[in-house]
């Protein structure tokens, strides 16, 4: 039987701390589908197509990974997509604390819910998309702080302004 898993996220952008989670979940699992939220509420830097075309070209060399978008709850994905075990990211504790929050009220929505917490590479503890977005529009330099495609298509869309 293929254990499937789901990281799903905003991803904007994708940072070096997503992708070292993306290939340690390739450890643990035979597939990972990587599902990229569009969220209304948000104001991302990148739309949501030209999040899911970075993601899926950063990955493209990572052949048990699928790249997807999605909106509305994770839990109905994750009933669509069959249940499979979630990927979430810790960098600090504040993070398990929200985290397990949102877990919990998950498995109370779709029985047999589960989530596996990775802990981020002590390295990338620091690394957010926010700090990403904030050091970027500001004129920083991010190239590394995220996988090489990425940092283009920030330069280029910083630019645009």
């Amino acid at each position: 039987m293929k254990r499937v898993a789901l990281y799903p996220g905003s991803f904007d952008p994708l940072t070096n701390g997503h992708l070292d989670l993306i290939k340690r979940s390739l450890k643990l699992f035979d597939e990972l589908v990587v599902a990229v939220l569009e969220n209304p509420s948000k104001k991302p830097l990148f739309t949501t197509d030209e999040r899911v075309a970075m993601v899926a070209q950063v990955v493209k060399p990572l052949k048990r990974v699928r790249v997807m978008r999605f909106d509305g709850l994770l839990v109905h994905l994750a009933h669509r997509l069959g249940n499979p075990t979630v990927i979430r990211g810790l960098r600090m504790i504040s993070d398990f604390e929200y985290e397990f929050q949102m877990a919990q009220m998950n498995r109370k929505m779709l029985p047999g819910y589960e989530v596996v917490f990775m802990m981020t590479d002590e390295r990338l503890s620091y690394l957010s998309s926010t700090l990403v977005r904030q050091i970027a529009t500001q004129g920083g330099n991010v190239r590394i702080l995220v996988p090489p495609v990425v940092a283009a298509r920030i330069r280029a869309k910083v630019k645009k302004g």
